[in-house]
């Protein structure tokens, strides 16, 4: 209701809600959301933002009795970083853990699309649903478990596939201790493994492509090629490229617990990275400043790489921000 002056029929105007009143009256009103909203911050607050705390060992001399606010600073602060580069294994290291990266980005970003494609292009429902399921249940496994099956598959002494290639008059293999085949069976065991699961994602973004455009299409005469490549693919290319950076910003992980479980000492030349070193060097030997230093390098490398590819994303129209 409006307010007029004493003898005046001008209307009196209303104070203005300062800012702050006003991000609280609309915080309030949707309480409930933040409400649920509280715990997934919660999460990153204490176990992803609070932990970074714990990069300045990096640049001190840690000691698990002092701490990290009373050990020492490292003199000169570059100390660990200069070990690290100068140490015999650097080169092996980093060759590693990029090689195997790169092939699996390369080898691990056609197949989920190509089974996205053919599950989208399927009419028979039951048979569809089948093959989803067969086909991502492997995410849910744990390595401990994938490595049992690559023994009974690749053992050189009891291996599926050496039985074959014994009965066929070949002489058995040893796939995982061959530093010939283990790269091989690490890029093509992810595959595998992560084959259904990104499916499902590009599956996600072909249900959101207009039906309509396929209407169109079939109209003006063309196939079902003809629409996968003008019309699904562009559709699902914002996706392809937003899993693209975030693969880059993974680049020197390679994959820690594959690694781990899978490797032993025979294939040390073409499977030992950054993390399974660090691990050796920075945890069993309690050479925690180093471990972290090489934590940081690797950070500092994957931002770069995710700053870079979505500057470049950005000159195609797409971009994570």
């Amino acid at each position: 209701m409006e307010r007029h002056l004493a003898g005046s029929s001008l209307p009196l105007a209303r104070p203005r809600e300062s800012k702050t009143r006003l991000l609280g009256r609309r915080v309030w009103s949707f309480r409930a959301f933040y409400l649920m909203l509280l715990p997934g911050v919660l999460y990153y607050l204490i176990f992803r933002y609070l932990p970074m705390y714990g990069v300045v060992i990096a640049f001190k001399d840690f000691s698990m009795l002092d701490g990290i606010l009373g050990s020492p600073w490292a003199d000169p602060w570059h100390k660990h970083f200069t070990a690290f580069f100068q140490s015999p294994y650097f080169s092996q290291l980093m060759v590693n853990t990029l090689l195997i990266s790169v092939y699996k980005l390369v080898f691990g970003t056609v197949p989920p699309i190509l089974m996205a494609l053919l599950l989208n292009e399927c009419r028979v429902k039951w048979f569809k649903t089948i093959v989803q399921t067969l086909t991502y249940m492997p995410h849910f496994l744990s390595w401990v478990i994938i490595y049992g099956i690559l023994i009974a598959f690749f053992s050189q002494s009891s291996g599926l596939v050496n039985r074959w290639i014994e009965e066929l008059g070949g002489s058995s293999i040893g796939f995982l201790t061959s530093v010939d085949y283990f790269r091989s069976i690490l890029v093509g065991s992810e595959i595998w493994k992560d084959l259904g699961w990104g499916a499902i994602i590009y599956l996600a973004a072909m249900a959101s492509i207009d039906p309509t455009l396929y209407e169109a299409a079939k109209v003006d005469g063309a196939g079902r090629l003809r629409m996968i490549w003008h019309i699904t693919l562009p559709g699902i290319r914002s996706v392809i490229i937003l899993l693209l950076i975030l693969k880059l910003g993974h680049i020197m992980d390679a994959g820690f617990d594959q690694i781990y479980i899978l490797y032993n000492i025979q294939v040390y030349q073409v499977a030992d990275i950054l993390d399974t070193w660090v691990f050796r060097t920075g945890l069993q030997q309690l050479n925690f400043s180093l471990g972290a230093a090489v934590g940081l390098f690797k950070s500092l490398i994957g931002l770069v790489l995710v700053l870079g590819s979505n500057h470049l994303s950005k000159k195609w129209g797409e971009g994570i921000w």
